[in-house]
């Protein structure tokens, strides 16, 4: 079969809008300002900020008045409490499954934290598995976690695509691999000159559907 690895972050789940509503609730909790919400969106940089740093520098700006278990709850549980799957891309998954497709998640980050939002979703029973970060030692763009991935389907990495939001872990995995790719730009200019994407789609559904049909057209 032929494999499609998929990211997790803001690709197949918006975890920024989720870790906002995340940040809103806790805010509003310990009745902390509301305008800093924006702080704390920006100082998360969609998850790059890594959970160590991210919880010193909440507990600097907050000081005695936030507790060290709210911050680690907050952390640990907001986001993936909240992220949802769109039927569009719950839809699309399920064809490509259908098509003969081995659909693996492949997602930098802590395998408590990722697991608990593939499982809240849905997303386990939708793909064959899924390659974390913390898992495997490897982080995107490293080859070596794409690879644990192919290998833990038994699929060749051949005709494999690789679909994601980030240029530097997705685009820059595919590239280093030599292997198809879609960027999932959700509107954004492409900026980077050493390489780029084989597509790109302004969403994971039509990422998918795009590629289904690439191989579909190959098969004729």
């Amino acid at each position: 079969m032929p494999l499609l690895m998929l990211d997790l972050d803001n690709t197949l789940v918006d975890r920024d809008a989720a870790f906002r509503d995340a940040t809103a609730a806790f805010l509003a909790e310990h009745a902390l300002p509301e305008s800093d919400i924006e702080w704390l969106m920006s100082t998360d940089a969609s998850g790059y900020t890594s959970r160590e740093a991210l919880a010193t520098a909440v507990a600097e700006r907050y000081g005695a008045s936030l507790r060290e278990t709210a911050i680690r709850v907050f952390l640990d549980r907001g986001a993936a409490d909240r992220v949802v799957l769109a039927e569009a891309t719950r839809n699309a998954l399920s064809k490509a499954t259908t098509e003969g497709w081995s659909c693996m998640i492949v997602t930098n980050g802590r395998t408590v934290q990722q697991e608990a939002k593939i499982r809240n979703t849905g997303l386990d029973r939708l793909v064959h598995g899924w390659t974390i970060s913390e898992e495997v030692g490897h982080k995107k763009p490293d080859p070596a976690i794409f690879k644990a991935a192919a290998t833990a389907v038994g699929a060749s990495l051949q005709e494999a695509w690789i679909i994601g939001d980030s240029p530097q872990a997705d685009i820059a995995g595919a590239h280093r691999l030599d292997v198809s790719s879609v960027w999932v730009s959700g509107g954004r200019p492409w900026t980077e000159a050493a390489y780029r994407p084989t597509h790109v789609a302004d969403n994971v559904a039509s990422a998918i559907h795009y590629v289904i049909g690439i191989q579909t057209e190959r098969q004729r």
